[in-house]
């Protein structure tokens, strides 16, 4: 967070929580006349929005009046995950010149179309 951000949320803001990764979501002390209250989040690391989890967006969003309270969390739900796409962390599909560059070989299951086979019908 810079200086001037800092100094914005000392004056003005009103902590509302924390996640689990460390971002603290605020929004404004006083409320402005009519105007909806402001609300911003102080990222733990990078700015970066994808590390937002799901039920911050919401209340960040104005989706919801208060953050979304995960009741216990199911054994199939994975940890929130920032978007990794652009970094090494990313998904790389198999021939990928960063996984080598070598596709596995067609299966010969294919024929291509061709204008002159005719039509079906």
């Amino acid at each position: 967070m810079n200086i001037g951000t800092r100094i914005f949320t000392w004056l003005n803001g009103r902590q509302i929580g924390r996640d689990a990764a460390g971002n603290i979501y605020y929004e404004d002390k006083r409320p402005r006349h009519g105007l909806r209250t402001r609300r911003w989040v102080a990222y733990a690391g990078a700015p970066e929005a994808s590390s937002v989890p799901p039920e911050w967006h919401a209340w960040l969003h104005y989706t919801t009046d208060a953050p979304i309270k995960l009741a216990s969390p199911r054994p199939w739900i994975k940890p929130h995950e920032a978007n990794h796409t652009g970094t090494p962390e990313g998904y790389r599909p198999p021939g990928h010149d960063y996984q080598g560059g070598r596709r596995p070989h067609a299966t010969g299951d294919y024929e291509a179309w061709s204008p002159d086979a005719g039509t079906a019908g």
